[in-house]
């Protein structure tokens, strides 16, 4: 019996002692979807879907739910809950849209937010507290850092993507923590969510050596109820995790994973360049498309087909490829493959008892797979020099040469970063160059903003825009640094303190979709003393207090007597008579000098 019958039989048998009914209408389903991206780039998106009743979720009796997260959300009264896992910065240029047009990405670090239920806003955040803290165990992450300074409330930013009741009395609460690094620890409690696990299906390609080292990468949890028209109502979990990862570096192997220099003789040079000599090479530009197989770049194969996913339509396309249909793909023996009247998808179906390679071996480049344009271009820096004060500048491009973009502008900053809205000024730019000022409110539509509180909330601010076509609007505002308590200072107090990425949500899109877009993080420096003063106060002060202390110590307690009185004193007492029997002896003993005149 091979290794994964065994797995599979395992897997079998634990599903029938728990009471499990494996069929054809299951309500689990995996996919993977493939797509070469330029600069040698290898997307990777791996999508995992269940569905459990209602009335079962409510019961507890969890079929293709995870136990332990379905007992944390009924416990903080959680109706509908987002959890992302982020590294990286995503190259909109290069690389054309995000994946799921944003709504599975996070901002860099860990964000969460989540509809709640509860009475009023206090009963709302001490159950946002337990659900923050709860997931923090869970997934091994710094999510009970999530305080009061760290929460926000959306008020146009984010939607409900269930199906709720109107009469619920739910709140939006949102939280990140910018400088969290995600990493192995992460992933694990990430896969024992899943049924199978990472032993079986598609999951099992996963390795953390290769998805941390991708260029970037989002991790995603997305529960929220179903309730179809005239169907019974279903709580979904879908758990997504896309990467980019390098080709040529996921190639190396574990045992040598230090990049070195091409040996000159096996660079590929542009002749034609006048200055070409033997120490001197242009690169000459690549026209085949770069080889690769899911062994190379996960380390491994995928074991067959997770036996809990379902056998329908969706099942079938377990595995896509996006590429020219041209291009010869090779795969193992036991899948079935079947092209898509686009030109340039395939699919497979996997044999659920062999394991499943793909190769794409370097060919010839005639056909690239078209890349969208994004909706948007945003970029978010800080301006300004000194301490105490700077600013902030906000890049909206708009690329379309016929059609507006409207979208929700949402920023969380933290409280000792205090902006000033009055100072919020636009300037547009044209196709012809042409660059003019005009007023915010011309291209703002509205505005929610929530000041904050010193140590106790951060400010919120939320902008409704539009970018006319073919333009380019540039927001900027002032800001004030506030200064901080010693004791307030982390340890890496000069790197900076990180700053949330802001939040895009694009509203007039094509297909009624959500897109989102989120810029990177920032780093902001703050007034730092100098850390090394407390210490050398503290030294300078114990040693004056030493000094000090132990000279009026010694006069209030000892007792300043002449010698001979001393030499009484001493005479008088048991170990001053002893000293001088000895001294006595001492002297008959010793020979007494002889005087010589």
């Amino acid at each position: 019996m091979t290794t994964f019958s065994l797995i599979s039989l395992l897997l079998a048998l634990s599903v029938t002692l728990w009471g499990f009914n494996v069929s054809a209408s299951s309500d689990y389903h995996e996919q993977l979807f493939l797509q070469p991206l330029p600069q040698s780039s290898l997307l990777a998106s791996f999508n995992f879907r269940g569905n459990t009743s209602q009335q079962s979720f409510d019961n507890q009796h969890f079929r293709y739910f995870p136990r332990a997260l379905g007992q944390i959300l009924q416990h903080a009264h959680t109706k509908e809950l987002h959890l992302r896992f982020s590294t990286g910065r995503w190259d909109a240029e290069s690389w054309g849209p995000r994946p799921w047009n944003g709504s599975k990405e996070g901002g860099t670090g860990v964000e969460l937010w989540a509809w709640i239920d509860a009475a009023d806003d206090e009963e709302a955040f001490a159950r946002w507290i337990t659900l923050t803290q709860s997931l923090s165990g869970l997934f091994c992450a710094s999510l009970n850092f999530v305080d009061s300074t760290r929460t926000t409330r959306p008020v146009v930013s984010f939607e409900p993507t269930g199906d709720h009741s109107t009469a619920d009395g739910l709140h939006l609460l949102h939280g990140i923590l910018p400088g969290e690094v995600v990493c192995t620890e992460n992933l694990t409690p990430f896969l024992k969510l899943l049924p199978c696990k990472g032993k079986a299906g598609i999951s099992s390609l996963f390795d953390g050596h290769k998805l941390f080292d991708a260029a970037w990468q989002s991790m995603s949890v997305d529960v929220r109820p179903i309730c179809p028209p005239g169907g019974e109502c279903l709580v979904q979990i879908e758990q997504t995790v896309d990467m980019v990862l390098d080709i040529e570096r996921s190639k190396r192997p574990r045992a040598n994973p230090i990049p070195r220099p091409v040996p000159n003789e096996q660079l590929v040079c542009d002749t034609s360049k006048p200055y070409n000599s033997e120490d001197t090479c242009y690169p000459l530009e690549k026209v085949t498309e770069t080889g690769w197989s899911l062994t190379d770049v996960f380390g491994r194969s995928l074991q067959g087909v997770c036996p809990l996913a379902g056998t329908d339509s969706f099942s079938e396309q377990s595995v896509c490829l996006r590429v020219p249909h041209e291009r010869s793909v090779f795969t193992s023996n036991g899948a079935s493959e079947f092209k898509k009247d686009d030109g340039y998808t395939r699919c497979f179906k996997l044999d659920p008892s062999e394991p499943f390679d793909l190769a794409v071996h370097e060919q010839q480049m005639n056909t690239r797979v078209p890349l969208e344009e994004p909706i948007l271009h945003a970029e978010r820096t800080i301006v300004g020099h000194g301490q105490e004060r700077g600013g902030m500048r906000i890049i909206f491009g708009n690329p379309s040469e016929t059609t507006a973009v409207d979208f929700i502008y949402f920023e969380s900053l933290p409280w000792f970063l205090r902006p000033y809205i009055h100072t919020l000024q636009a300037t547009i730019t044209g196709r012809d160059g042409v660059r003019r000022e005009i007023p915010a409110s011309d291209l703002v539509t509205e505005t929610f903003f929530r000041p904050a509180i010193d140590r106790e909330r951060g400010t919120q601010l939320e902008l409704a825009l539009s970018v006319p076509a073919a333009s380019t609007v540039t927001l900027t505002y002032d800001f004030e640094k506030a200064i901080l308590r010693y004791t307030e200072y982390p340890p890496d107090a000069n790197r900076g303190f990180n700053v949330a990425p802001a939040i895009i949500r694009i509203l007039n899109t094509p297909d009624s979709s959500p897109v989102y877009i989120r810029s990177t993080s920032l780093l902001l420096p703050l007034p730092t003393p100098d850390f090394s003063m407390p210490y050398n106060v503290i030294i300078l002060t114990s040693t004056v207090i030493a000094l000090g202390f132990g000279t009026v110590f010694n006069l209030l307690v000892r007792r300043i007597v002449s010698l001979d009185e001393a030499a009484a004193l001493g005479s008088h007492t048991l170990k001053g008579r002893i000293l001088s029997k000895l001294v006595m002896i001492r002297d008959l003993v010793r020979p007494k000098a002889t005087k010589v005149e």
